[in-house]
C-alpha cells in the first residue's frame, strides 16, 4: 500500500521535528549554537538541515526527520523523487548525526549517519521497502525508503541514542531530566523492545 502526504502535512511534521532536534541540542551543549540552513543551497544538496556549533569550535552537520507514525521504526529515504530519479537523503547526506523525531511518542533518536549507512548497505535487501506519495500544489510524486526496526540499529551501531521527550508543543518540548540530575537529558542506548514485529 502506498501512503499518500499532503506537502503541508509533511512541512508541518518537518518543522516540528527540527524544533525538537534544535532544542534537544542547546540542553545537551548550553554553549552551543544551532544554525538552520534548510534554505541555503549550499547544505541543501549535502542533505544537511542545521548546523550545531560546539563551545570546542567543532561544527557538526545534522539531517533531521520528523516520523508521525506509531509505530518505532526508521524510514530510510532511498529515492527522494522517482519521477525524477533522484537519489534519497539517506544516500547522500554528509551529516554527521540523522536526528529522527518519532512525534507521536515525543522520542529523538540520534544517529551517527555514517556508521548507519554502513550498516545498513550490505544488508539492504533484508528491509522491506515502503513508497509514499506527495502532492505539493498540481504535482505529485513519489518517494522510497526502506523500513528498518530501531532495535536492529541501536543493536548493531554504536553510539545511538533515545531521548525521551516531553509531550507537547515542539516549542515548549524539552528533553526530560532524570529526578535529582543537574546534567543533560535523560538519554538511554536504544534498547529491543518488542514493538517492531511485523
Amino acid at each position: 500500500m502506498v501512503r499518500s502526504f499532503s506537502m503541508r502535512g509533511v512541512q508541518g511534521a518537518a518543522d516540528r521535528a527540527v524544533q525538537h532536534a534544535r532544542n534537544w541540542m542547546l540542553d545537551t551543549e548550553p554553549s552551543s549554537r544551532v544554525h538552520d540552513v534548510q534554505e541555503d543551497p549550499r547544505f541543501q544538496h549535502r542533505g544537511v538541515d542545521l548546523l550545531w556549533e560546539l563551545p570546542s569550535g567543532e561544527v557538526r552537520g545534522i539531517e533531521v526527520k520528523g516520523d508521525r507514525q506509531a509505530r518505532r521504526r526508521y524510514w530510510f529515504e532511498l529515492v527522494s523523487n522517482v519521477e525524477k530519479d533522484t537519489p534519497g537523503c539517506f544516500l547522500y547526506s554528509t551529516a554527521d548525526l540523522l536526528v529522527y523525531v518519532f512525534l507521536s511518542q515525543a522520542q529523538l533518536h540520534a544517529l551517527p549517519l555514517k556508521n548507519v549507512r554502513e550498516w545498513f548497505l550490505p544488508r539492504a535487501k533484508d528491509y522491506a521497502l515502503k513508497h509514499t506519495t506527495t502532492k505539493t500544489g498540481a504535482i505529485r510524486y513519489t518517494t522510497v525508503g526502506a523500513v528498518v526496526p530501531c532495535h536492529e540499529v541501536a543493536e548493531a551501531v554504536p553510539g545511538v541514542l533515545c531521548v525521551s521527550l516531553k509531550r507537547g508543543a515542539a516549542k515548549e518540548a524539552a528533553p526530560t531530566r532524570v529526578a535529582g540530575s543537574q546534567e543533560g537529558p535523560e538519554t538511554e542506548a536504544l534498547a529491543p523492545t518488542g514493538t517492531d514485529a511485523k
